[in-house]
């Protein structure tokens, strides 16, 4: 891997990593123009620019990693069980899912739900506005929700938005939920990888990883704010019409 694939792989997994559009689908479309294929070196770059994007999200919201905030992680651990559960017990078999048709299904049924979750979406019924209101019963429902993100493509900030709409959150609320959400969830996964693979980090260039670091934090902490931004003058339909759209493209013979 060179410096500009390192690049264009940093800018892929900070844009798409925290919105609802599944960071997998664009992997694979990138992997094949860039002409890389699964190593476990390829494998190991991922871990390190999960890792940054996730810090993007501490950085970004500094103030909610402190001991004061302890109601909070503790709504937020609710919420990870699930998926931590589920994706440890069935974990060789969510490996065996992984297809570009099961992703590229996974797209567009998922851009279905967010249509149809915002056909129905009325802004007085969605009264949480705010992280640190989120019920422990709201907590378990977006977490149940959130197992979905184990089939490839379907998206772990999706799932986990929907699952906010769906639980009373409003818009903002749910993404911002969904942040924060991700610090447990991609620490364990990645913390896992790199366990796995930390052998092949003495094989890498540490100039492309650190390239990939920068370019995956920078990008992830940008497109943070400018989707919170987005979401308090916008709706979800946007990336629900994307999402069919990418499944649809997919499918196609361009990246068969």
């Amino acid at each position: 891997m060179d410096i500009f694939q390192s690049i264009i792989l940093g800018i892929i997994e900070g844009f798409t990593e925290f919105l609802p559009i599944s960071s997998t689908g664009h992997m694979i479309v990138a992997a094949k123009f860039l002409g890389l294929s699964q190593t476990t070196n390829t494998k190991a770059f991922e871990v390190i620019i999960q890792l940054a994007a996730i810090l993007a999200v501490v950085f970004l919201y500094k103030e909610k990693f402190s001991p004061k905030k302890i109601e909070l992680w503790k709504r937020l651990i609710v919420a990870y069980l699930p998926i931590a559960i589920v994706g440890f017990i069935f974990r060789h078999q969510v490996k065996e899912l992984f297809s570009v048709q099961i992703v590229a299904v996974m797209f567009i049924i998922g851009g279905i739900v967010f249509l149809i979750v915002e056909k129905f979406y009325k802004e007085k019924e969605h009264t949480v506005r705010d992280v640190e209101q989120v019920t422990y019963k709201q907590a378990l429902y977006i977490g149940l929700a959130q197992i979905f993100a184990l089939i490839p493509g379907t998206s772990r900030a999706g799932s986990t938005i929907v699952g906010g709409l769906l639980s009373g959150l409003d818009r903002k609320c749910s993404a911002e939920f969904s942040f924060l959400l991700a610090f447990p969830v991609m620490v364990t996964v990645s913390g896992y990888d790199f366990l796995k693979h930390y052998h092949e980090f003495s094989d890498q260039n540490l100039l492309v990883l650190a390239v990939g670091f920068i370019t995956s934090f920078i990008v992830a902490y940008i497109t943070i704010k400018l989707f919170i931004s987005f979401l308090e003058r916008f709706t979800f339909v946007s990336f629900g019409v994307y999402r069919i759209l990418f499944g649809l493209l997919l499918l196609s013979p361009l990246v068969s």
